[in-house]
């Protein structure tokens, strides 16, 4: 199981910052995604978009928050 809480530490309180498209984003949140019966994988949520991962942490999908 992949620990977030020490993998986006660092990321807490703005000290590092995710740069999309140019653009530094803070983190606001993260958590595990479930189908239902497993963890798949676990998301993370900036100002502007919530990216998902899956349990190999392979990028898999960017969701803008406003559209």
């Amino acid at each position: 199981m992949i620990n977030l809480d020490e993998k986006f530490e660092s990321y807490m309180g703005g000290r590092k910052t995710f740069k999309i498209d140019g653009v530094d984003e803070p983190l606001r949140g993260y958590g595990y995604e479930c189908d239902g019966n497993d963890i798949v994988g676990y998301y993370v949520t900036t100002r502007h978009y919530k990216l998902y991962y899956n349990m190999n942490e392979q990028f898999i999908k960017l969701e803008p928050l406003n559209k």
